[in-house]
């Protein structure tokens, strides 16, 4: 993307040369020579002491004052882009959507700092590094950053002192220390998996300049202490529990309980402490603050291609960007004492949707204190009580916020002594209800259009609405299992097996047993076990901690801070103190249910209800149905599943499989007869089929009244009917059903084994050796409509023919069908309306498509077969080589999961085109898994040109909302 000039005369670093035209003082009160005096006004009830007055309005000019910046062009080579934008007001381009819109580059917390420096709020200035610079960093600079980047950190370093009146590294009486802190920040959020350093700038002298300039030696070796521990870990991979183990034991030392009541002289010795963890790991602390910065922000960078970070891009299929960007900023302190604070905030419930501040806050902390999880914070509410003006701004900055991006907001801020600054904001991650809530509600205030509201729910967000819910919870049955109550910190039921590490989920996962992860607090490194659990439970964290936010992000039941539990991941325990103060064990493998609406944990597997689509939901979906172009039906074999699929919002159903039908004992026996039986015996066993059949379709064509029903005729080798050779018990008892002995049977059996069954007696080709069988279900599709619309109901039978590869095959089938037909007419004396058509899922029916289409009365797409034969992969055996080619990205997804665009998708636009080229109106679409599949909707509505997809039951609301957003998408 290009930059308008006004824009780029604004990117400090584009050469490297700033003049500065007005700056006050520092934030530790040291005056520097100013060309324009900025005079800042404050409430008389903003401060509560001389000295917070003074050290505020010493820091509020970083923020509030405006700079002029004159910038000669400069590049670098290899980079489309400036590798580094300051941001602060005054820095902020005055083409503000054109930053907006650089998210890819800037990362998404970079242009939101721009953004809300650009609106007027309080942000503390500094400077990002671009993602391109990630990248580079990660390949061709080879975990470098080359001089000529250096050097423009170095004079946007200089800006920064220069803007704030302090030095990086001062560390005497006359200069005022200039610490700062190194996020990261991804174009698309990613909380908690990348690495953040806050304090840089730390070391022995400046801890001594800072205690003197701010008069709070407390708070200088206290934050000194923080970047010890921040700096081990995420810089040098210190494991963090090393730092913890020696403060737990300094603090039981001290008699201490939490952090804040360690004394100076005990911060001191933690200080001593820490870095004696550095020597003990074989590691040298840094006291060179600029060699500290060069590694922390190469370790930002590193963290992208981190396991957490990259599991989670896997998890949440993010793909295509560059990597992240590195933002260096003034650091403002939320630990300097009762007047400070720091706190995360939703500006509404994340949960439910609900309009009202959903937040949490630490009085005396920094940010990672409250989103870690160390400790349990206090509601944003009582903020009020401890600082109502703060509040007050608060609550206006959150009104500002929202309506400039219309939408609702995850926001970071840190209070000063008693000044208010914002850290950073984004769009919210939030649970399924809360999604539909608030696009409906942004709506009705008239923040935003229908169409953005579509835009705005995603379809995991849905799925997690069709998840069940706990069955009755004022039931007696319910409240005598409720052991205990946390934090609900993310919605939903949740039965599962306690289990205290990622590998036992995994394991667990890997043998269909449910999870639930139990830990003390997670970690972004748990990211593994946290996806594969039904749900978490943690003894620590608030409602903003890390296993909140990506619970919510993924519709993972979570109940958090719940202090009734002792957690003893060494003997796989689990205590939880009851209401009447005794206690239960449980242990690894124990089952127990969450209700993360309430946050009780409950004993035991708890029953679970199916959702309903009303209230919000019925509403947003109107607003769907009305935006998309597509039709979506459902994949669906009984009449359960086809009440079930109407339920939910289908518009027929796209494939119902005849063979489903054949698998409940009584109907298998009678098919076995017929591949195995005499002639006499196999005209016995259709008579009976024909039964059931008529049944099963007369039970659907009644569920879906007045929509059509696509029935596929028998499509898989007949082997998959067969006996096991090794079940003495089936084969003796159907020996005995066929008067034959089992020594007979045994070889009619092998007989009737395939080499390559799936490329061998099926689909078409079996109607064609087997007509009777073909005879039997059209006879009984036709009396079933028949017999439905004498009743009543407006049947509408569309009859598919399976793996048609020419059109002679079609040709056979389809006269045989339409002849059938004629008969049972001839012999009822009524008629109904019915089709015929085919499945196009050999490459060589979507090559000859043009042919076919002039037999065929419609299309339908078996992709699952097509995406097979295209690639010549087995669907079941793929699992040996497609994590490899995923890992090698020799393939980007799985096929079977996502159409490929490339192949099989160009397969389908050749057939769709050259079927349409002979009948214009043709009705074609699409009934594999991939009907269900957003990505592969947008292919369908946009670029197939299909009539609908067909997806299963439960799939379907995500198809009409993944059609919905296509269709949006299209228009722009």
């Amino acid at each position: 993307m290009k930059l308008s000039k006004l824009a780029l005369t604004s990117f400090l670093l584009s050469a490297g040369v700033t003049t500065v035209a007005s700056f006050q003082q520092g934030p530790w009160g040291t005056k520097r020579n100013i060309i324009t005096p900025v005079v800042q006004k404050h409430g008389p009830n903003e401060f509560s002491s001389s000295r917070q007055r003074q050290h505020q309005d010493l820091y509020a000019s970083v923020v509030d004052t405006p700079t002029s910046t004159t910038i000669s062009s400069s590049s670098v080579s290899g980079l489309e882009h400036p590798p580094i934008f300051p941001f602060g007001k005054g820095n902020q381009a005055t083409d503000v959507d054109n930053i907006t819109d650089m998210k890819h580059i800037l990362g998404g917390k970079g242009a939101n700092l721009w953004g809300m420096s650009s609106i007027g709020l309080s942000v503390p200035p500094g400077f990002t590094l671009t993602t391109e610079c990630c990248d580079n960093y990660c390949n061709d600079w080879k975990g470098e950053i080359p001089p000529e980047v250096w050097s423009i950190v170095e004079s946007s370093l200089a800006t920064l002192e220069k803007e704030t009146g302090s030095i990086f590294g001062g560390d005497d009486s006359s200069q005022s220390p200039l610490l700062l802190s190194v996020r990261s920040g991804a174009a698309i959020s990613m909380p908690g998996m990348m690495d953040t350093v806050l304090n840089l700038g730390m070391n022995d002298n400046v801890v001594k300049s800072l205690s003197t300039k701010t008069g709070n030696p407390r708070f200088a070796w206290d934050s000194y202490r923080r970047f010890l521990e921040m700096f081990g870990n995420v810089v040098l991979d210190i494991p963090r529990s090393k730092f913890e183990e020696v403060m737990d034991d300094l603090k039981y030392e001290q008699g201490a309980f939490e952090d804040a009541e360690l004394s100076v002289e005990a911060l001191q010795e933690l200080v001593k402490l820490f870095k004696g963890v550095y020597t003990q790991e074989g590691l040298a602390f840094p006291e060179d603050v600029m060699e500290q910065l060069r590694l922390a922000i190469g370790a930002v960078f590193r963290g992208w291609m981190g396991a957490r970070a990259v599991k989670y891009r896997e998890v949440e299929n993010i793909r295509n960007l560059l990597g992240t960007a590195v933002n260096v900023q003034v650091m403002v302190f939320g630990n300097m004492g009762e007047t400070s604070g720091t706190g995360v905030c939703f500006t509404r419930d994340p949960n439910d949707g609900t309009q009202e501040l959903f937040g949490e806050f630490l009085i005396d902390a920094q940010g990672e204190d409250v989103v870690a999880g160390i400790r349990t914070p206090k509601p944003i509410s009582e903020l009020s009580k401890v600082m109502p003006e703060v509040y007050k701004e608060f609550q206006a900055n959150t009104d500002i916020l929202e309506n400039h991006y219309g939408d609702m907001q995850d926001i970071e801020f840190t209070i000063q002594e008693g000044k208010l600054y914002m850290l950073q904001t984004r769009t919210g991650k939030r649970g399924g209800e809360a999604a539909v809530k608030i696009a409906v509600d942004l709506v009705n205030q008239g923040m935003i259009s229908k169409e953005e509201a579509i835009s705005k729910v995603l379809p995991e967000h849905l799925d997690q609405l069709l998840h069940p819910r706990f069955a009755d919870v004022e039931s007696e049955l319910y409240k005598s299992a409720v052991l205990a109550a946390g934090l609900p910190a993310s919605p939903g039921a949740a039965v599962g097996r306690v289990a205290f590490t990622n590998e036992k989920v995994v394991e667990n996962g890997a043998n269909n047993i449910p999870s639930i992860l139990v830990r003390d607090e997670t970690s972004p490194d748990d990211v593994e076990g946290m996806y594969g659990s039904e749900g978490i439970l943690t003894a620590r964290g608030g409602m903003t901690s890390h296993a909140a936010v990506v619970a919510r992000g993924w519709g993972r039941p979570c109940i958090c801070g719940c202090t009734a539990i002792k957690v003893n991941e060494s003997k796989g325990e689990l205590l939880i103190t009851l209401p009447d103060k005794s206690t239960q064990t449980f242990h690894e493998g124990d089952y127990i249910s969450l209700n993360g609406n309430t946050g009780e944990i409950l004993n035991g597997e708890q029953l679970v209800s199916p959702p309903s689509i009303t209230g919000n939901f019925k509403t947003f979906m109107d607003w769907v149905d009305a935006t998309r172009e597509i039709g979506v039906l459902a994949n669906a074999d009984t009449p359960d599943d086809a009440r079930e699929a109407r339920k939910n919002g289908a518009e027929g159903i796209g494939l119902c499989r005849t063979e489903h039908m054949f698998f409940q004992p009584e109907r298998i026996s009678q098919v076995r007869q017929l591949i195995l039986g005499n002639e006499e015996q196999e005209k016995a066993a259709l008579e009976e089929l024909l039964l059931y059949q008529r049944m099963d379709f007369e039970g659907i064509f009644k569920e879906m009244d007045g929509l059509p029903v696509t029935i596929r005729l028998l499509d898989p080798p007949l082997h998959e009917f067969l006996p096991s050779l090794e079940d003495d018990a089936i084969l003796s008892s159907l020996a005995e059903q066929l008067g034959s002995s089992s020594a007979d049977l045994i070889e009619k059996v092998k007989a009737a084994e395939e080499v390559n069954p799936m490329l061998g007696l099926r689909g078409c080709r079996l109607g064609i050796t087997k007509p009777s069988i073909i005879e039997m279900q059209t006879r009984a599709i036709i009396e079933a409509a028949l017999n439905a619309i004498g009743d009543g109901v407006d049947a509408k039978a569309d009859i598919m023919v399976p793996l048609v590869g020419k059109v002679e095959e079609f040709r056979i089938q389809a006269a045989l069908i339409r002849s059938v037909a004629e008969t049972v007419f001839e012999e009822r004396k009524t008629r109904c309306d019915f089709r015929v058509g085919t499945m196009i899922e050999i490459p060589r029916a979507a090559l000859t498509s043009h042919k076919i289409a002039e037999e065929a009365d419609f299309f339908s797409f078996g992709s699952n077969d097509l995406t097979q034969m295209t690639f010549g992969y087995s669907r079941d055996d793929v699992g040996t080589f497609l994590p490899t080619y995923l890992k090698e990205n020799i393939l980007l997804d799985d096929p079977f999961v996502t159409i490929d665009q490339e192949g099989v998708g160009e397969l389908i636009k050749m057939a769709v085109k050259n079927g349409r080229a002979v009948k214009p109106n043709m009705k074609i679409g699409v009934c594999g898994e991939h009907g269900g599949d957003p990505r592969s909707v947008k292919f369908f509505c946009n670029e197939a040109d299909l009539s609908y997809v067909s997806c299963s039951p439960f799939r379907v609301p995500i198809a009409r909302l993944a059609a919905a957003q296509a269709s949006t998408e299209k228009k722009k």
